[in-house]
């Protein structure tokens, strides 16, 4: 087996801005396996606010590369190596390597039913509720908007009112990403409910989930930076109604799959996420998403340019071809 690591760096089309963070550009590290038949490709960007870079992932990478190149399997992987992105990278690449040398698409392994087209949310950063607005109404084909919030309460409030306003049409979602306490959460939810919002999510710090207990909210919440792996779903329980996986943060579809199962053990909603990164890194992404409710896969979106082929948007949809990451023709 060889493997071979890639880092890149992906322009963004305009900075991108949320509660504590404003991107340029999104970094990723890029693994390649192949056997001399088959070949796997991976991408990941790993989680900026566990410290997870590219440097990070490229070090984890090396650690593990002699039992990598030994053959390991992906439940073997996920023994060896931490949650995060350089184990969603290398993961991809082992289900796609597996897929090429069976000549089966990655779902079929995955015990998916044929993929179809979902509803996926089209995300605003944070900005001036004008421009946010007038972002929204650019979004002519969105049939869902995830908006992004900095934690300051007056012109959050005045963001999600002048989107709502704008597209009365779309289901609508914000994204607190931790910008809120406890104490400010009713004044918030009470404008939510104003402007018809679907859903919330992470409006508390990651440590602070305790805080949501007893808390009622008459619109669900989900849990995103709290809620990175499998060990933590049993948690969210009676705090969040929704879990947002995220293959970078759990460290893979492989990982993903199982906290799907156990989210719909314990009757939560499932949702899917995603880093900025191309369309190989959505590709594993969107197998996940055959199995949730409520779907964010834009991550190209944000691109100066992506990969070919690559995954398709249309009238508020995506897809994802085989051809994009599965067996070689």
């Amino acid at each position: 087996m060889k493997l071979t690591v890639a880092r890149e760096s992906l322009p963004l089309n305009a900075p991108f801005r949320i509660s504590g963070h404003v991107f340029e550009t999104s970094d990723i590290v890029v693994v390649t396996l192949e056997d001399g038949e088959a070949r796997g490709r991976g991408e990941a960007a790993g989680v900026y606010y566990l410290g997870d870079d590219v440097d990070h992932m490229l070090a984890a990478i090396e650690a593990a590369r002699g039992a990598i190149e030994a053959g390991i399997d992906r439940m073997g992987l996920r023994a060896l190596m931490p949650a995060g992105g350089a184990r969603n990278a290398v993961d991809a690449a082992l289900w796609e390597l597996e897929a090429d040398r069976a000549g089966v698409p990655v779902w079929q392994i995955a015990g998916i039913d044929a993929p179809h087209p979902v509803i996926t949310t089209f995300t605003l950063g944070a900005d001036d509720p004008a421009k946010m607005a007038e972002a929204a109404r650019g979004w002519a084909d969105a049939r869902a908007i995830k908006v992004k919030l900095t934690g300051d309460d007056a012109i959050d409030a005045e963001r999600v009112r002048a989107i709502r306003a704008a597209r009365p049409d779309v289901w609508l979602g914000v994204d607190a990403n931790q910008g809120y306490t406890i104490d400010r959460l009713d004044a918030l939810v009470a404008v939510l409910v104003e402007a018809k919002v679907d859903l919330l999510e992470q409006p508390l710090q990651r440590g602070a989930e305790a805080d949501l207990d007893g808390y009622t909210s008459p619109i669900p919440l989900a849990g995103d930076e709290s809620i990175l792996t499998l060990a933590d779903v049993e948690s969210a329980k009676g705090r969040f109604d929704v879990i947002n996986i995220k293959l970078d943060k759990c460290g893979g579809l492989t990982e993903a799959l199982m906290m799907a199962d156990k989210a719909a053990e314990l009757g939560l909603g499932v949702m899917v996420g995603n880093m900025v990164g191309t369309s190989l890194s959505m590709a594993p992404a969107f197998v996940l998403a055959q199995r949730c409710s409520i779907v964010d896969l834009d991550g190209p979106t944000f691109l100066k340019t992506d990969r070919t082929p690559s995954i398709v948007y249309h009238d508020g949809k995506v897809s994802c071809d085989d051809s994009v990451w599965g067996p070689q023709a």
